[in-house]
């Protein structure tokens, strides 16, 4: 039966041409299963990057450094003379699950023209009180990575390195940053899919690796229980039915770690199992299905 598991996706990524460079599948219990279409070098995750920086936040909530319900503000009070109404209002909750009601929209892709992103971002109007409604941007994330570096004197990719990246095995991943040398929190962070397959492991198991506790299993439990509503969202079925603290929710109890040009990870744990795809597809919701059907359906 494992020999065969991935035949059928395998099958639909050539003659579809859904663009996957791999494809991890970790069960409890079992052997993985995995399948390399390409090169095995290591790929920008894009928006996968967002379920890092949740990560961080949660570690640095367990240390004491912080909690989500702060405000912004309270990081940075230099910024409130130039802060938007209603910015006082902003938690790094409304930060992470994308409500800050704030019209700034960024990503990764996008040129930082201003002397500092963060100041841009706080200065932006708002368009909703915080909390009201979900938009997608990349705002957030990168907000809470200069959080992190403020509380705890190490940018996000060194905060995580011993905590997390070291732990994991994943040596030295680059992550890109802003010309203040931030990284950029909400994108640009390579990894290969057995590395990012670690993480969902990670998720999986509540935070635990071997026999260490990495991340707070409240915390990870918190990630898909602590969710806002997208049902508002327009440009798939897949992503109108919550948004968590960093980590979209999907069918049957499933969540997922969602990046650009197809970059997935579907956490199964009623299966107790992951599936990680790294690519680069033109057809992103299309190979979501795929993974779905043809191999998270399949798992028994």
């Amino acid at each position: 039966m494992d020999d065969h598991l991935l035949d059928a996706f395998v099958q639909a990524n050539a003659v579809r041409g859904l663009g996957a460079h791999g494809i991890h599948v970790y069960r409890e219990g079992r052997a993985p299963v995995a399948h390399r279409f390409g090169a095995d070098d290591r790929v920008n995750v894009y928006s996968v990057a967002k379920t890092f920086t949740s990560v961080a936040l949660g570690l640095a909530e367990a240390e004491g450094r912080l909690t989500l319900d702060d405000r912004l503000l309270d990081h940075f009070p230099e910024l409130r003379a130039t802060a938007a109404d209603g910015a006082e209002g902003i938690t790094l909750r409304h930060l992470l699950t994308m409500t800050t009601g704030s019209s700034h929209r960024w990503f990764a892709g996008q040129r930082i023209d201003a002397a500092d992103l963060l100041h841009e971002i706080v200065a932006a109007p708002l368009k909703a009180a915080p909390g009201a409604r979900f938009a997608y941007t990349g705002s957030g994330a990168y907000a809470i990575g200069r959080v992190i570096a403020r509380v705890t004197g190490a940018d996000l990719r060194t905060y995580l390195l011993p905590r997390v990246f070291v732990p994991l095995g994943l040596d030295d991943p680059a992550w890109r940053t802003c010309p203040l040398g931030f990284p950029l929190a909400e994108s640009d962070l390579f990894l290969r899919t057995h590395e990012l397959a670690r993480f969902a492991r990670l998720l999986l198991q509540d935070g635990r690796w071997e026999d260490r506790q990495l991340l707070p299993a409240s915390y990870v439990r918190r990630m898909t229980t602590e969710r806002v509503d997208t049902a508002a969202i327009t440009f798939g079925e897949r992503y109108t039915r919550g948004y968590g603290l960093g980590v979209w929710l999907d069918e049957g109890g499933t969540y997922r770690m969602d990046g650009r040009y197809g970059q997935y990870v579907v956490v199964s744990p009623g299966r107790r199992a992951a599936v990680t795809v790294t690519a680069h597809s033109e057809r992103d919701q299309e190979l979501l299905d795929a993974i779905h059907e043809l191999v998270v359906d399949r798992l028994t």
